[in-house]
């Protein structure tokens, strides 16, 4: 049987709420992550993840309420915690001037790390993440998305237990943000708690779970499926020659909800019963001109998700 403390989760929060002046950017935020979760923050710019992460970090101290890392009090055991967790902001933060290997010897220096664990953990971590034959390059000269890798390896060489991951593949080319989520799925296999805000819908279905955060609220959380199931109505995509044409006709049908063009089809949000869904607004559309559109149902994804439930929260 585990012991209490075993059994702790790696993150509990009650009631945490953090001020900047008149501005309350985290808001009475419950939260749970349990060891070994691949956990996504999913918000719009200015819902609070930024902040709520540096909570957990001990970056910041709470205005109210509390946050715990592995049953330890952010506020009065921090020391407890900074040694198990690791922390990634959005800015790039190494040394610019010095080379890849140098970058993970200084910061593994100041971890703490052994010296005489330092040279294998590095090898290992750049060979793991494709940044083996870059060692010897400064950190000046590397692309974004092997900067970012490069920050995920100074950041795993003390080998904590929880990651704490601020958007961390914004700006980053998609292959690139490829690789960092097969980097970040090995570790979540080991056993490496991850709680990652994200602003791509893609990467937020590649976690266990979820929550919404606007307002500094946490609006929902659970997991991928269980959000998705959520949203009110079925979704289907009509497929047609003039997408922007069948927005504007599906505007006066009142079950059609929020009509909107997604790459090149129309994305439908159908409130009414669920088997009518594609005769309707086949008929609706073929009265309106356009007998040629095709209906057709379509899985509710974390972009549908967010956008309606976000929507619904304002």
């Amino acid at each position: 049987m585990s012991s209490p403390a075993t059994a702790q989760p790696a993150v509990r929060t009650s009631g945490l709420t953090r001020r900047f002046g008149a501005v309350l950017a985290v808001d009475g935020v419950d939260l749970t992550v349990e060891r070994g979760a691949v956990f996504g923050l999913l918000g719009p710019d200015g819902a609070g993840k930024s902040t709520l992460l540096r909570l957990l970090a001990t970056v910041l101290r709470p205005s109210a309420g509390e946050a715990q890392v592995f049953g330890h009090s952010t506020e009065r055991e921090a020391q407890e915690i900074t040694g198990r967790i690791g922390y990634m902001s959005q800015r790039f933060a190494m040394y610019p001037d010095l080379t890849v290997a140098e970058n993970l010897d200084f910061f593994a220096t100041v971890r703490g790390v052994p010296k005489t664990q330092r040279a294998t953990r590095a090898t290992a971590l750049l060979e793991g993440m494709g940044l083996g034959e870059f060692r010897g390059r400064q950190a000046r000269h590397l692309s974004g998305g092997m900067k970012q890798k490069l920050m995920l390896a100074t950041t795993l060489m003390h080998e904590p237990d929880l990651l704490l991951l601020d958007e961390p593949t914004t700006g980053v080319d998609p292959v690139s943000r490829r690789e960092f989520w097969r980097v970040l799925a090995g570790l979540h296999r080991a056993g490496t708690t991850v709680l990652v805000a994200t602003p791509y819908m893609d990467e937020a279905e590649r976690c266990t779970s979820i929550a919404f955060l606007d307002g500094g609220r946490i609006r929902q959380t659970g997991t991928p499926a269980e959000v998705a199931a959520l949203v009110p109505g079925t979704l289907v995509e009509v497929v047609c020659p003039d997408p922007r044409a069948a927005v504007a006709a599906l505007a006066d049908l009142p079950e059609a909800g929020s009509p909107h063009v997604l790459g090149d089809v129309v994305r439908v949000l159908w409130r009414g019963p669920a088997a009518d869904a594609e005769g309707a607004l086949a008929a609706h559309l073929a009265a309106a001109g356009m007998p040629s559109a095709q209906v057709r149902a379509a899985r509710v994804d974390m972009e549908t998700a967010f956008a309606v439930l976000a929507e619904a929260g304002r």
